[in-house]
């Protein structure tokens, strides 16, 4: 495909997302430029809301995103205009992805293994400091939502791997000598039932965007609650085996779903052969648009 046939599909798929374009910058009819094949491209990208084809949405007096287009954010917003900087989704959702997927093995005792200690050079490197910085980057390209929750669950990473630091705060020795074990136990659980309060107020926001966008927020928000309630409703005076055990199961989905909506914001028509549908809610911006333009067809 040539440069101004791939301007022309881009343009030509705006008009079939929502745009009210029907011609290009020169006067020309879209559709006279491209083949049958760029034609139905344009067509499919437009009618997933997102990639390269169908990121912007100018039917709205200016440059806005839709609902998870790649991009980490359950609405449409206005981005810095102009900006310079590349989308941090992906690097901060992969950098979630494979730090919860280890945790969540081993929260299911696969193999065997039990202790989580090899968690903490994820949870302080990858997890924890690049997820961070992928968080202060959402916040420079104007995204509040992908800011709040990458920053957030940055430092849940680095938190964790605090705590499970060998003698390094002492926080595990220093609650156990006051309280005993028990008190350790209790401790980490109010610390998971909190994430899993803020969890909760991320999902919330994620119920106008995609299927795979509230998914991965209602997977993690169910391992956070099953896990914090292994902790506090001990068996044996251990955390609940079972109860472990399903809320590393929802991490494990967590960290897939992370993982998919990640490649959603890398794959594009420059490296994949495909788009990564992501399935918008039918009451979100891009469901209802869909639905508008479907009605406007048929009449």
């Amino acid at each position: 495909m040539s440069t101004a046939q791939q301007q022309n599909a881009a343009v030509a798929a705006e008009r079939l997302d929502g745009g009210n374009k029907e011609y290009d910058t020169n006067g020309n009819h879209l559709t006279n430029n491209m083949s049958h094949e760029e034609h139905a491209a344009a067509r499919a990208a437009a009618r997933f809301g997102y990639g390269p084809l169908a990121h912007v949405n100018t039917s709205s007096g200016g440059e806005r995103l839709p609902a998870f287009g790649g991009e980490f954010q359950p609405g449409t917003y206005r981005p810095v205009k102009d900006r310079k900087f590349a989308n941090p989704a992906p690097l901060g959702l992969s950098a979630f992805a494979l730090t919860t997927f280890v945790l969540s093995l081993i929260n299911m005792g696969t193999r065997g293994v039990a202790e989580p200690n090899i968690v903490v050079a994820l949870a302080f490197g990858y997890g924890g400091l690049v997820q961070l910085l992928a968080g202060m980057w959402e916040m420079a390209v104007g995204n509040t939502f992908g800011a709040t929750a990458l920053s957030s669950y940055g430092g849940f990473w680095i938190a964790f791997g605090i705590v499970l630091t060998p003698g390094g705060f002492a926080i595990v020795s220093t609650v156990e000598k006051e309280g005993g074990t028990s008190a350790f136990y209790d401790s980490f659980g109010f610390f998971l039932m909190g994430w899993f309060i803020f969890t909760t107020l991320l999902l919330i926001c994620t119920l106008r965007s995609t299927v795979a966008f509230f998914t991965l927020f209602f997977t993690l928000d169910l391992a956070f609650l099953l896990l914090g309630i292994g902790y506090l409703h001990r068996k044996a005076g251990k955390p609940n085996p079972p109860i472990i055990k399903a809320g590393g199961f929802f991490g494990l989905l967590a960290a897939f779903l992370a993982w998919y909506n990640a490649l959603a914001g890398i794959a594009d028509d420059s490296n994949s052969f495909f788009i990564i549908p992501v399935a918008h809610f039918p009451w979100s911006v891009a469901g209802m648009e869909k639905r508008q333009k479907s009605d406007r067809t048929n009449v």
